[in-house]
C-alpha cells in the first residue's frame, strides 16, 4: 500500500497518521522526523523529558547511560587507588545525548563575587 492507495480512498489518511504514530522511536520514518526537526523543537523536547522524540532510541540512551556508569567506576576506581597526595584524574564526561544541552561549566569565584560574598557573611547588604 502507497500514498497513492491512500489518494484513491484505499487507507483514510487518519488511518495513515495512525499507522505512522504506532511506529517504534527506532523507525526509519521517525529517525527521518527527528533528524529534519529544527535544534529548538529539539531542546524543548528535551526539556519536557520526551526521550521518545529524540534522535536516539531506548537502547541506544541505555546504552550511553551503562557506558557512563562504567566510566563512573572505573574514575571511582582510579581515585580508591591514588595515593592522597597525587593529583587524581578529572571526572569523566558523560556521552553527550541527542537533544540535550551540554552541561554548564562550573562558575569560578571571581574576587568580586568573593568580596560580595564576604561582606554577605559577615551582615553586609548585597
Amino acid at each position: 500500500m502507497d500514498l497513492l492507495d491512500v489518494h484513491r480512498g484505499a487507507m483514510s489518511w487518519r488511518r495513515l497518521r495512525v499507522l505512522i504514530q504506532h511506529l517504534p522511536p527506532e523507525s526509519a520514518t521517525w529517525t527521518a522526523l527527528r533528524n529534519a526537526a529544527p535544534e529548538e523543537v529539539l531542546a524543548e523536547q528535551a526539556n519536557n523529558g520526551d526521550p521518545e522524540k529524540d534522535r536516539w532510541s531506548k537502547a541506544e540512551h541505555l546504552l550511553a547511560a551503562a557506558v557512563d556508569r562504567i566510566a563512573r567506576v572505573e574514575y571511582v576506581l582510579i581515585c580508591a587507588n591514588t595515593d592522597k597526595k597525587a593529583r587524581r584524574p578529572d571526572p569523566p564526561e558523560p556521552i553527550c545525548r541527542p537533544g540535550a544541552r551540554p552541561p554548564r561549566p562550573k562558575a569560578a569565584l571571581t574576587d568580586a563575587g568573593a568580596d560580595v560574598l564576604f561582606n554577605l557573611i559577615n551582615g553586609g547588604a548585597a
